[in-house]
C-alpha cells in the first residue's frame, strides 16, 4: 500500500508506541488522525512533533470506552479527511501486579473495557469507511500476556484480566478479518516486553529489582527488551507490505514465549 494521500487513525498516540507509529506513517506520506485520553501533559510536545512532521493531522481527546464518543470521533475524522485507509488499534490498559497488587473490581473492569471492548467500538464505527477505501489495513496491538498469563518472570508484569483481554483480541482479529475481506486486511501484532510497554520507561519496570529485570531478559531468547523501532518496522510491514496477509497474529517478543524451554543436547541413541 502506497501511503501517499492515505489517512491513518492511530489510537493512543500521545506518546510511546502510538506516537512512534504515527510519526512513522507520516514519514511515509500518510495524513494522521490521532487520539489520546490520558497524559495531557504530553499534548503540547505531541502537537509540535506532528507539526514538524509536515503531515495533515487531527488530534482528538476521546474516551474510547464510550461507544457514542467513538462514533463522534470517527465522524470528525471523516469530516476532516473524507476517507480512512489505516486503523492502528493501539488502545489498552494493563495493571502490573508489582504496581497495583491484588485486583479490585474497578481495575479488572477498566482493563477489560479499555484493552478489549474499546477496540470493538472503534472497528465497528470505522469499518464502513475502511471498506469504502477499497484497500485498507487494520493492525491490532496486543500482548504476549495472552499466551503466558501471570507465570514465570512475567508474574510481576501481567495480570489475569489483562491476559484474558489480550487473548480475546486474537478472536476479534480473526472475526474482523472475515468481516473486512476482501477490502480490509486485519492483522495483529502481539508484543512482548517493549520499551514504554511492559519494558523500560514504564512505571512498573522501575519498581522491579535488578534481579527481576534480568530474569525477564534471560527468559527472552534474543537477550534484550524490544525497542520502539522494532514495533514501528513491524507495523509498517503489516500496513504496506503484507498484501496477502489477513487474520494473522505476528508475535514480536524476541522469543520470550519460547525462552522458558532449553533444548537438551542430542543423546547418542541406542542403535
Amino acid at each position: 500500500m502506497n501511503l501517499d494521500g492515505k489517512v491513518a487513525l492511530v489510537l493512543g498516540s500521545i506518546k510511546g508506541i502510538g506516537k512512534a507509529i504515527g510519526l512513522d506513517l507520516a514519514s511515509a506520506g500518510a495524513d494522521l488522525a490521532l487520539t489520546y485520553f490520558d497524559w495531557p501533559e504530553e499534548l503540547e510536545q505531541t502537537r509540535a512533533d506532528f507539526k514538524a512532521a509536515g503531515c495533515k493531522h487531527l488530534i482528538l481527546k476521546t474516551d474510547l470506552r464510550d461507544k457514542q464518543a467513538v462514533e463522534d470521533m470517527i465522524g470528525k475524522v471523516m469530516d476532516r479527511f473524507g476517507r480512512l485507509d489505516v486503523l492502528i488499534n493501539n488502545i489498552e490498559r494493563g495493571g502490573w501486579p508489582v504496581v497495583h497488587g491484588p485486583y479490585t473490581s474497578e481495575q479488572w473492569d477498566l482493563e477489560l473495557a479499555t484493552t478489549l471492548r474499546a477496540k470493538q467500538w472503534v472497528f465497528q464505527a470505522a469499518l464502513p469507511h475502511l471498506k469504502a477505501s477499497g484497500r485498507a489495513a487494520v493492525v491490532n496491538l496486543s500482548s504476549i500476556a495472552a499466551l503466558v498469563g501471570r507465570s514465570g518472570p512475567a508474574s510481576l508484569v501481567f495480570n489475569e484480566g489483562y491476559s484474558a483481554a489480550n487473548r480475546g483480541v486474537s478472536l476479534l482479529t480473526e472475526t474482523w478479518a472475515r468481516l473486512g475481506a476482501p477490502e480490509v486486511r486485519v492483522n495483529e501484532l502481539m508484543l512482548g516486553l517493549v520499551e514504554t510497554r511492559h519494558g523500560p520507561h514504564t512505571r512498573g519496570w522501575g519498581l522491579l529489582s535488578a534481579k527481576q529485570k534480568q530474569a525477564l531478559v534471560d527468559h527472552t531468547l534474543l537477550g534484550r527488551t524490544g525497542r520502539l523501532e522494532d514495533v514501528v518496522k513491524a507495523v509498517r510491514f503489516l500496513v504496506q507490505e503484507a498484501e496477502f496477509m489477513t487474520g494473522t497474529v505476528v508475535r514480536l517478543d524476541g522469543g520470550y514465549v519460547l525462552g522458558g524451554e532449553a533444548v537438551a543436547p542430542m543423546p547418542e541413541g541406542v542403535v
